[in-house]
């Protein structure tokens, strides 16, 4: 195994469910850092107590990072070596992250990425649906800005790729369902885990599922992309 390098980021991703879905480099890597920086240090307990990982685990999450990220930018350049983890997956999408990785490369630090699993990627690969050209929008604003967003994917060629909670997503469907027609989607849900799902159908169809059952666990929804040829048949 690798030796780990003093003022270094290590990214290290962790299992989206399944908690064997971790690499040998990422235990190894975890155990030997003399820090964890964790999103949420409740559910990162519980990984790192099934592989008996001991080391000291702080909290670094979008309501702290103002403060802690120059803390861990300051512990880096003292020479300890730092490991990134999310909730769940690859840290740096769709978390705070990226706040950390830049400020970082400001100060010059080392930033060496663990690769692993995926919500985004294990969704596009077993959807069907085209994955040599994708865009990821993470999750979609509630408010403020959330029409032309949806506007701008309407036309979108490529295969979109949404985060999106269990409480909201009717309501996402509908609305995607209102500007796209009956164009093909597949919603993914609880990947890896016991009750893991893959919907596959139109949006109108989608629609239709969701009414007619309640719904758990983060869903990764991919919509096809935008065919001029075929635009004509996007009705509902």
């Amino acid at each position: 195994m690798e030796t780990i390098e003093k003022s270094t980021l290590y990214l290290v991703a962790t299992p989206i469910g399944n908690l064997a879905d971790i690499t040998y480099r990422a235990i190894h890597i975890l155990q030997q850092v003399d820090v964890i920086a964790a999103e949420d240090t409740r559910k990162s307990s519980i990984l790192l107590s099934h592989y008996q990982i001991h080391t000291p685990l702080r909290s670094y999450h979008s309501y702290n990072l103002r403060h802690e990220t120059p803390k861990l930018v300051q512990l880096l350049k003292q020479g300890q070596a730092v490991a990134l983890i999310s909730d769940a997956g690859t840290p740096g999408i769709s978390d705070p992250g990226y706040h950390l990785v830049q400020a970082c490369i400001q100060e010059g630090i080392r930033i060496i990425p663990i690769p692993g699993p995926s919500a985004i990627i294990s969704a596009l690969v077993a959807s069907g649906l085209p994955s040599h050209r994708f865009v990821f929008e993470g999750f979609l604003p509630q408010k403020k800005g959330r029409k032309t967003r949806l506007d701008l994917l309407t036309h979108e060629e490529r295969t979109v790729i949404l985060y999106e909670s269990p409480h909201r997503i009717l309501k996402t469907a509908k609305e995607l369902h209102e500007r796209m027609g009956n164009r093909w989607c597949v919603m993914a849900r609880e990947i890896t885990k016991k009750f893991e799902e893959f919907f596959r159908g139109s949006l109108g169809d989608l629609v239709n599922y969701l009414e007619s059952k309640q719904i758990k666990g983060e869903i990764v929804l991919l919509i096809q992309g935008f065919n001029k040829k075929d635009a004509r048949n996007e009705i509902s």
